[in-house]
């Protein structure tokens, strides 16, 4: 016979069990429930570091200040276009440097032209003798030396401005002659808004007054440049089928300003007086 006071504490002992067990089956579901929430988490931060590194944003659909916003890829190195020139001639660059701008020997009221025999095809250039005579001058002095024989043109732009940068005899953009000459002929008439129009072959600068050396851009499509940079001849028209060929093999970056896809190397140039 079990007395109450047996009955009450069995009661009690049974009681304390059953809320044990209720909170070891709480204490699992608890636990089961928070490795669930992990793992999710986990594959979360694990899609959200695959999108950050891939470059890839999901925006919200009720964003509208960009729901109809443009999306302009960036520009990549695109497949390089085949070369259309030619191997360059045998010879090497030549690396003389002179200390001053030299002596004015050329006939001021004559008219002179350049031939610039590339690998790509001969540019013929008339030059303003008479509007810009210190370039010209010099482009004579440099050309009767050899010093653009057997140089890249190293430069081409296909976005913005469009012209081919030559006459640099290191074929990185920061060699010349040695020397500096002034500015000329910045307020030429077929130098209209701030634009150089095609077929214009001008001097390359520092961005500081009166900084020219030996370097020079051939414009082969209208290009928007404020006039700092000396206009001193117009390039003929086979000489423009000759650039247009070149840019149409493009640059070597694929963002519309880099070393040209084409081989384009100055084996010979000369200048004559007509």
């Amino acid at each position: 016979m079990v007395s109450q006071e047996q009955r009450r504490r069995q009661l009690a002992r049974e009681k304390f069990l059953r809320q044990q067990q209720r909170r070891t089956s709480a204490r699992r579901k608890a636990r089961t429930r928070n490795a669930a929430i992990a793992s999710v988490l986990g594959v979360i931060l694990i899609g959200s570091v695959a999108l950050y590194t891939t470059g890839v944003v999901l925006k919200d659909d009720d964003d509208k200040t960009n729901a109809n916003a443009e999306v302009t890829p960036s520009p990549s190195a695109s497949k390089k276009a085949e070369d259309p020139c030619d191997k360059p001639a045998e010879g090497k660059v030549k690396t003389q440097t002179w200390k001053k701008e030299p002596a004015m020997t050329i006939d001021k009221s004559a008219k002179y032209s350049m031939k610039l025999a590339t690998t790509c095809g001969d540019i013929d250039i008339a030059l303003k003798t008479s509007a810009a005579p210190h370039t010209v001058n010099s482009f004579n002095f440099l050309a009767g030396k050899g010093f653009f024989d057997h140089t890249p043109c190293h430069r081409l732009t296909t976005n913005g401005i469009f012209v081919l940068q030559c006459g640099d005899p290191t074929g990185q953009g920061n060699g010349g002659p040695g020397y500096n000459i002034p500015d000329e002929n910045l307020k030429d008439k077929s130098l209209k808004k701030n634009t150089y129009p095609a077929g214009t072959i001008a001097m390359a600068n520092t961005g500081q007054p009166d900084s020219g050396g030996s370097q020079f851009f051939l414009v082969y499509q209208d290009s928007p440049l404020p006039p700092s940079y000396t206009p001193f001849g117009t390039i003929s028209e086979d000489g423009m089928s000759v650039l247009k060929k070149i840019a149409t093999a493009g640059e070597s970056t694929g963002a519309g300003d880099g070393a040209p896809n084409a081989t384009v190397v100055i084996d010979k140039a000369t200048v004559s007086k007509s």
